[in-house]
């Protein structure tokens, strides 16, 4: 029974802050990837500068600066043209809809992490990432039903005491 009640209480808790299991990224891991990608500017080698952006756009996405996270998507957005690699169009894709769900364009979001599941149906990560999305998205219409209902009966009630007063 207690071990019920615990996980009662954690679902419920879990529904109101939103937990989702997507990492977050500090400042410091971002200015270190920032490092890099100077440093990787005065390499001559294309992969190691595409590597390093790549861990830049993961650390801004993943970022609890909405600033950082826009700067991620349009990074991503700008890198997207031409890439013929399967592999790394998938992570940028899975990238950009981790964007878009931490600036809370569910959506967009949920788009980018359908083609993701297109080129490769079992990843666990946009499989993760999905189901994240579905729980935000029914936890703000349930909100949302929460806050039409209270509404409505604001407006009865104030409409029942009209009626009464009148009477």
């Amino acid at each position: 029974m207690e071990a019920k009640m615990g996980k009662f209480f954690e679902s419920v808790s879990t529904f109101f802050t939103g937990g989702d299991h997507i990492p977050w990224c500090d400042a410091d891991i971002v200015a270190g990837c920032e490092r890099e990608v100077a440093d990787a500017e005065k390499s001559d080698s294309d992969a190691v500068k595409s590597e390093s952006l790549m861990r830049l756009s993961w650390a801004l996405v993943h970022s609890k600066r909405e600033e950082n996270v826009q700067r991620g998507i349009a990074m991503l957005e700008a890198s997207q043209v031409g890439t013929t690699n399967p592999m790394m169009e998938r992570e940028r894709i899975y990238l950009l809809a981790v964007g878009h769900y931490r600036s809370g364009d569910y959506s967009r979001s949920r788009q980018l992490v359908e083609r993701c599941l297109e080129i490769a149906p079992d990843w666990r990560q946009a499989l993760t990432l999905k189901k994240a999305i579905e729980d935000r998205i029914t936890k703000d219409g349930v909100i949302g039903i929460g806050i039409a209902a209270t509404a409505v009966g604001l407006v009865a009630g104030g409409i029942a005491a009209a009626l009464s007063r009148k009477k």
